[in-house]
């Protein structure tokens, strides 16, 4: 199964490649420069030169799956952070439909439920990420919607807690939420739900099959 990663530059994109390798998939990694191209090809992804502020049609036309890991990052303005994770998820979305993409994968956040009681920082960044799940979820097309709480760099330890609801407070390392974006390709339980992750005492596949 060919997999586009759209946010594939980034650190957590960096590794849901690895982990898309690992599980047996080939990865597509979208990338606005293509002076990325060379180094994510020699990590074994496929790449393909396309923003999600502008076409982004071309970019799904060869993927099976979607795995949506893009940000626009802590030092960009508001509406960087419209553009790509509110307008960008929605563009990518319909792209992936009229090629018929088998599912898509989202990268969200924990606090989405509830943007107004975040900090006046994030308020936008979540109620962004707001719209794209749901329009993701009245797409009409196979999904999963991931919820991490704070990211970490620390090296994974491949045990979450999963759930509709977790402690908000929680923080999960990026390289567990890589690979839970790769396990939720295939995994029935996951398929139409939405679900909270952070780390805890779980491996990975035990945790998001008990989602349903």
């Amino acid at each position: 199964m060919k997999v586009l990663i759209a946010g594939a530059n980034g650190s957590t994109g960096r590794l849901a490649i690895e982990k898309a390798i690992e599980q047996g998939y080939q990865p597509i990694a979208m990338i606005r420069d293509p002076k990325q191209a060379d180094e994510l090809e020699h990590k074994g992804a496929q790449t393909v030169i396309a923003d999600l502020e502008g076409d982004v049609s071309e970019a799904v036309q060869q993927a099976d799956a979607v795995i949506f890991a893009a940000g626009s990052g802590s030092s960009t303005g508001d509406d960087k952070t419209i553009a790509i994770d509110q307008d960008g998820a929605i563009k990518l979305i319909d792209a992936a439909k009229k090629h018929n993409v088998k599912k898509i994968v989202m990268l969200s956040s924990i606090g989405t439920d509830a943007p107004e009681r975040a900090p006046e920082e994030m308020k936008l960044y979540l109620r962004s990420k707001a719209v794209a799940d749901e329009y993701l979820r009245n797409a009409e097309i196979p999904y999963t919607i991931v919820r991490p709480g704070a990211l970490s760099d620390d090296e994974g330890s491949g045990k979450i807690a999963a759930s509709k609801s977790v402690n908000p407070e929680g923080s999960i390392p990026r390289e567990d939420v890589a690979e839970v974006l790769v396990a939720c390709l295939s995994e029935p339980s996951t398929q139409n739900q939405t679900f909270e992750i952070i780390s805890g005492d779980r491996s990975i596949s035990e945790a998001i099959q008990s989602i349903m």
